[in-house]
């Protein structure tokens, strides 16, 4: 397989609300899948939101939410990509995306930066492990929201063999421009494709920007989704990636030894 099509699905998520947003999620793969996407992105905590008062409750659902994740991923031959809460067993939570492949998990992360300006160390627990899916439509990397800021876990992931990095993200206003030249910048430096999905709209006492994106390798934006809620879609063509790694060699010129 040498193109796909991605889609970022952003809208506002309810914060506390499972049965909401598992029904909003439900209806955009239908329709995605209509359109021939095969790589789906959803925002950070897409399911529940940052509830922090009843975060462990709802992580308690996440095996649930998963498993009818795997079943619409089978339905409409996705890879599905989002986080959601997970319980880490010692009163906290792992934010935790599940990379759902035609029905099955075919690998997990544990956001590994928390955000500790507004407190998520203290809810959260950091992953350990930086993660490359291998799926059916290649190597996926993944990294969620607050990592985008910390160039070495993308890097890493393009060194390993990502063809794409994927980005969940909650992001708020007013640090859109950071969300924007950060995305393009992984993209550029790394040459390869980024899809990211923000949340829009407000969200508890948070407001959101949206502006989910889908990049090339040469940093170029493919399709960018405003702040409101809807789909973006746009084609990844694996060779063109290839062909422009070949022209700057970016890869082959480095000097790991000397930094």
């Amino acid at each position: 397989m040498t193109k796909i099509t991605a889609a970022a699905v952003q809208f506002n998520v309810k914060q506390g609300d499972i049965d909401a947003n598992l029904a909003y999620v439900r209806e955009a793969l239908a329709r995605v899948a209509d359109n021939g996407v095969n790589l789906v992105v959803l925002p950070e905590m897409w399911s529940t939101g940052f509830a922090y008062k009843t975060l462990n409750d709802l992580a308690e659902r996440t095996e649930t939410v998963v498993a009818e994740l795997c079943e619409l991923s089978l339905r409409h031959k996705l890879v599905v990509i989002g986080s959601q809460p997970e319980p880490s067993g010692d009163g906290r939570v792992f934010n935790t995306i599940h990379v759902v492949d035609n029905g099955q998990v075919a690998a997990i992360y544990r956001k590994l930066h928390l955000f500790s300006l507004l407190g998520e160390d203290k809810a959260f627990k950091g992953g350990d492990a930086w993660c490359l899916a291998e799926t059916s439509i290649g190597k996926v990397g993944v990294i969620v929201c607050y990592d985008l800021r910390f160039p070495e876990l993308s890097r890493r992931l393009a060194l390993e063999g990502a063809r794409v990095i994927c980005v969940p993200a909650q992001w708020p206003k007013p640090r859109q421009e950071h969300w924007r030249t950060l995305l393009r910048a992984r993209a550029i430096e790394n040459q390869l494709y980024v899809v990211s999905c923000n949340a829009c709209g407000v969200i508890g006492k948070l407001d959101f920007f949206g502006m989910s994106m889908v990049i090339d390798p040469k940093g170029e934006v493919l399709a960018d989704a405003g702040e409101a809620v809807t789909e973006i879609l746009s084609p990844l063509d694996w060779e063109a990636m290839d062909s422009w790694r070949a022209q700057i060699p970016c890869f082959k010129d480095r000097r790991p030894e000397l930094y």
